[in-house]
């Protein structure tokens, strides 16, 4: 059931790979590495459908979650090298109806860092609105922030995206949304299978379907108690953050077509992860990316004036330019790796430390959190396959 191959240095992660199968119960997965701008480990493996028992294949996609906001992030990143917008300007620079409800100071910085206080929309869960970028960008605009910018961060499950793509059809010359920014200027140039809205000429038959989630709080018992009250709670910074999200996938479980959602209805493969994170952490070169955005990208986060309690996920979490950073309460490389994980498991980041581009995506949708000991157990046998046995991994 395991296909695809590996350089020999990294046989130790295609053993994890086969032991979470055998162990951790994987149903479909895939997970793809890239060193220095090769790819080293390519590998697929499972059921693609468990009601049909299709296999994974080579060329198989998945809805990844959050995992896409590191994609959306890695656009951003290439608008900025671009010279389309400066971090630290306001918003409201580029965007002047932003400065609504006393938003006019938010840098752009602090919100893809999850600093805005822009946490939840009250139409958020109104899919015609979401569908509607002009729509969209009224209620986007009309936000009063939760808490003041700069002095703490909670995690903008849904809004980041949205308003990164509003900001980016603002800069962007030709007024490209964020997805059609990523398939034209990243995507296409380096021939991933990864799009945050996906075209109708690809069928569902090349999509996996997701297994229903065995949630509650038996599932939930890797969690920290404080984050279970807080799911529990329909009225939560948690809850409110996240509505919406169940857009992203069908009445089949598979993928909601024509709907575009930049943190959180991204698919495609581990193969297009790992390449996209590979070639940020090794220069950038076939992207035309500037030192000072890779530069910008691997620097320390800047810390949030009341530290990096996550207002909404109840537990210390470290954001940058879109991306979740490995720190010491949450490691995923080294401290210059930079990435996103999304729900159930599946994972992607680049490690410029190392030039390392690492993706793993899958459909069984583990319950674990925050870590997840089957992306766990592929990242640390990828870091000893390189001889780097001192780094911890969580994801």
């Amino acid at each position: 059931m395991i296909s695809g191959f590996v350089k020999p240095e990294f046989e130790s992660v295609r053993d994890a790979f086969i032991d979470n199968f055998e162990k951790h119960g994987e149903l479909g997965a895939a997970c793809c590495v890239y060193y220095h701008g090769e790819k080293v480990v390519d590998l697929w493996g499972g059921i693609r459908n468990e009601t049909t028992g299709d296999l994974w294949e080579e060329d198989t996609m998945v809805l990844v979650w959050s995992t896409t906001k590191g994609l959306s992030a890695l656009a951003m990143a290439l608008a900025h090298s671009q010279g389309l917008y400066e971090f630290d300007d306001p918003v409201s620079k580029y965007w002047p109806e932003f400065a609504q409800q006393g938003k006019e100071k938010i840098t752009i910085r602090q919100l893809i860092a999850h600093q805005a206080g822009l946490i939840a929309l009250d139409e958020q869960n109104d899919k015609d609105v979401i569908a509607d970028l002009d729509r969209l960008s009224d209620v986007l605009a009309k936000k009063k922030p939760e808490w003041a910018p700069g002095t703490r961060h909670g995690y903008h499950g849904l809004t980041l995206g949205f308003y990164q793509s509003e900001l980016l059809r603002r800069v962007d010359p030709k007024g490209r949304s964020l997805g059609q920014f990523f398939q034209e200027e990243i995507a296409t140039p380096l021939g991933l299978d990864f799009y945050i809205r996906l075209p109708e000429d690809i069928p569902n038959d090349r999509l996996a379907v997701h297994r229903s989630p065995k949630f509650g709080l038996s599932a939930m018992r890797s969690a920290p108690v404080s984050f279970i009250l807080a799911a529990m709670y329909p009225g939560s910074t948690i809850r409110r953050a996240l509505v919406g999200t169940e857009f992203c996938l069908d009445e089949n479980r598979i993928y909601t077509r024509n709907f575009e959602v930049p943190s959180g209805g991204g698919v495609g493969t581990a193969r297009a992860i790992a390449h996209a994170y590979g070639v940020f952490a090794s220069g950038g070169k076939e992207l035309g990316i500037r030192e000072e955005t890779l530069d910008e990208l691997k620097a320390p986060p800047i810390e949030p004036l009341k530290g990096y309690r996550d207002v909404a996920l109840k537990i210390d979490t470290c954001y940058s330019l879109g991306f979740s950073r490995s720190f010491p309460k949450d490691p995923f490389g080294s401290p210059s790796a930079y990435g996103m994980p999304g729900t159930g498991g599946s994972f992607g980041f680049a490690d410029p430390e190392y030039q390392l581009g690492y993706g793993y995506v899958l459909n069984g949708l583990g319950t674990s959190f925050p870590t997840d000991p089957k992306s766990d157990a592929l990242c640390a046998a990828m870091y000893r396959s390189i001889g780097v046995t001192n780094l911890q991994c969580s994801s």
